[in-house]
């Protein structure tokens, strides 16, 4: 059943991306007011990487530091997410299986591919959620050859 799903009937095609000099508090705000978990990171239409919620939350400074909130706030201010990305993430193609979209994500451990065109452009993104609703659509009894 999933091997003849391709990605692009199932990638989210509006993507929000990031450049690599977007600041981690700029890239915290797009995760929240879009309701994603990851972005992914472009320079000049390429990617370059893909930062995730969890490399913000990483990024933050433990609540043991002795800088006061003025510091901290001033550091976060200049923190980029070129500085915490994940470098050439995993990507899939718009005509690749889902299956193989899903080996990835479950080999990698990672919960979203970005979707590339042929020259690294961005065109869209699979994630844990879009396989989720692929198998729900299947248990369901639901057309999803």
């Amino acid at each position: 059943m999933m091997k003849n799903l391709l990605v692009k009937d199932w990638m989210s095609k509006n993507v929000i991306t990031a450049s690599p000099d977007t600041t981690l508090p700029e890239a915290a705000a797009l995760m929240r007011e879009n309701k994603i978990r990851r972005l992914p990171v472009v320079r000049e239409s390429k990617l370059v990487g893909i930062v995730s919620n969890t490399d913000v939350i990483e990024a933050r400074p433990s609540d043991a530091t002795t800088l006061d909130i003025w510091e901290l706030n001033y550091l976060l201010s200049r923190l980029r997410v070129e500085k915490i990305m994940s470098a050439d993430p995993y990507t899939v193609q718009s005509d690749d299986s889902i299956r193989d979209a899903a080996q990835l994500m479950y080999e990698h451990k990672v919960g979203g591919i970005p979707v590339v065109d042929e020259s690294n452009n961005v065109v869209g993104i699979i994630t844990e959620s879009d396989i989720f609703r692929i198998i729900i659509e299947w248990l369901n009894g639901e057309k999803t050859e």
